[in-house]
């Protein structure tokens, strides 16, 4: 089985995105309409998903994505907490219906209410919602929802703590995914997300987190940005820190996908990385959706890269199955429960 651990609902129906256009004026303009979402339908749903997401799976050989809202449109800087509660909780809905109508292939992962300046704990309740409610297998956690100002606190501090603690109780892992850019230094595919991927990852290695928590699990997408092209700087950086090997005080439990989108890329990213933490996925249909004019070949198709990879079968399983389903084990016990 091949499954993709990082999609995302791009093409979700225009309801949606006048939903929240609306939302947006009203949150700026009290005395503009009150926002309402009109009705989506079933067939409407599965017209977004079949001449899309799915036709492409079935295209490229995969089976199965693991599926999340649209991650540049959580958009946590804009509005208030209550406006994100709101926004976050129709887009969770959405995918679980997506989840409904496709169950052999889509999984749930749910959006976080975040917003800035409130406390991650506040998130807690729509995590525990998708999980036991909706049957969801993990969230997205955005380490900065003010949207590129980067002004709350890293990752490993203890404000993130409490909803750490229910991560683990609810056996989820969290995908470290930003949304949107309101910072214009920062392009939000070609920078924000591989700024932030990096910088996840310094943050673990300064700090302690896994001490406190080893039980985490945790995924930095797109390749871990700029971390396995830099891993001898990052390896001698912890050397310098007097922090513990890499291999030691973060590879047990962080991850990487292979959501870098040439040849070269992913060779680089096996070489560096343990096969052992590196998950297939392709995020598709995101930051990049064009077809490379240099191989005639859709960029974000990883599949292909990493079928062209020297890998043994047994290497080979684990990068598109064995790793998704250790990392997600409420994958593996959908799966198992279905005798796969």
């Amino acid at each position: 089985m091949i499954i993709d651990c990082h999609g995302h609902y791009t093409t979700a129906p225009g309801q949606l995105q006048r939903y929240r256009d609306a939302q947006i004026a009203h949150f700026k303009d009290p005395s503009s309409p009150a926002p309402s979402l009109a009705s989506v339908s079933d067939d409407e749903i599965r017209e977004s998903i079949e001449n899309n997401q799915l036709k492409a799976l079935r295209e490229r050989g995969a089976d199965m994505t693991i599926f999340s809202p649209k991650a540049s449109a959580m958009a946590h800087h804009i509005g208030d907490e209550a406006v994100s509660k709101t926004w976050t909780r129709i887009n969770n809905d959405l995918i679980h219906r997506v989840t409904g109508l496709f169950p052999e292939t889509f999984i749930g992962v749910c959006q976080l209410p975040q917003s800035v300046g409130v406390p991650i704990s506040h998130s807690v309740d729509e995590l525990e919602r998708c999980v036991t409610e909706l049957g969801f297998v993990g969230c997205n956690l955005n380490p900065d929802p003010s949207g590129g100002h980067w002004s709350g606190p890293p990752l490993t501090d203890r404000a993130w703590y409490p909803f750490y603690e229910k991560m683990i109780e609810l056996d989820v892992p969290a995908m470290i995914h930003v949304s949107g850019s309101c910072n214009s230094n920062f392009h939000t595919t070609g920078a924000h997300y591989l700024n932030a991927d990096t910088s996840a990852f310094m943050q673990f290695l300064e700090g302690d987190l896994f001490k406190d928590f080893p039980e985490l699990r945790l995924i930095i997408p797109h390749g871990g940005g700029a971390v396995p092209y830099h891993w001898g700087r990052y390896r001698g950086l912890a050397d310098m820190l007097n922090r513990p090997p890499l291999s030691e005080h973060i590879m047990r439990n962080v991850y990487f996908d292979t959501c870098v989108y040439h040849q070269p890329g992913i060779n680089l990213l096996f070489e560096v990385i343990d096969v052992d933490n590196i998950l297939f996925a392709s995020e598709m249909f995101g930051a990049v959706k064009g077809v490379d004019p240099e191989t005639g070949h859709n960029f974000d198709d990883t599949k292909r890269y990493v079928d062209s990879l020297p890998l043994s079968d047994a290497d080979r399983h684990k990068v598109f199955e064995g790793n998704v389903r250790k990392v997600y084990p409420r994958v593996d016990s959908l799966l198992a429960a279905r005798g796969l």
